[in-house]
């Protein structure tokens, strides 16, 4: 198993504005590099990731999801997502934060392997800046 010391090199390709953004973010937490807030990232998100994958039985929710509303055929994909998931989807409300960016918030009801599935392919489309599954458990 190898070591968080052992070191691979990787090489990624960001948007612009995105790499602007993750540096001032860097700049202001005080991080010493690019790659340590990478790494930290990458952390939190294996983290999550884990998270999600404990999310088991009946469960209330809300899936938060900002995105391009400009990127082409995206709103249509997230349609018949929401379309095909319409049996765990109890409400959903949009809100246009700018002429290109939208915030959705969806009330789900469920399995939580229904939810996380859902989300997850919320936040596969390209446009998808950011999904985020919040749960309970239904107690009986």
């Amino acid at each position: 198993m190898a070591m968080e010391d052992d070191l691979s090199r990787i090489g990624i390709s960001l948007p612009k504005n995105l790499l602007d953004r993750f540096d001032e973010i860097l700049n202001y937490r005080g991080y010493s590099s690019r790659s340590e807030g990478i790494r930290d990232a990458i952390r939190t998100y294996i983290t999550y990731y884990k998270w999600m994958s404990d999310v088991k039985g009946e469960r209330e929710g809300v899936i938060t999801m900002v995105y391009d509303h400009e990127q082409r055929n995206l709103l249509s994909a997230i349609t018949e997502i929401e379309h095909e998931y319409h049996g765990i989807i109890k409400a959903s409300l949009h809100s246009h934060v700018t002429h290109e960016r939208c915030l959705e918030v969806i009330l789900v009801h469920g399995d939580g392997s229904q939810l996380k599935a859902l989300a997850e392919k919320l936040m596969s489309h390209k446009g998808v800046e950011s999904v985020k599954l919040t749960t309970i458990a239904i107690e009986s």
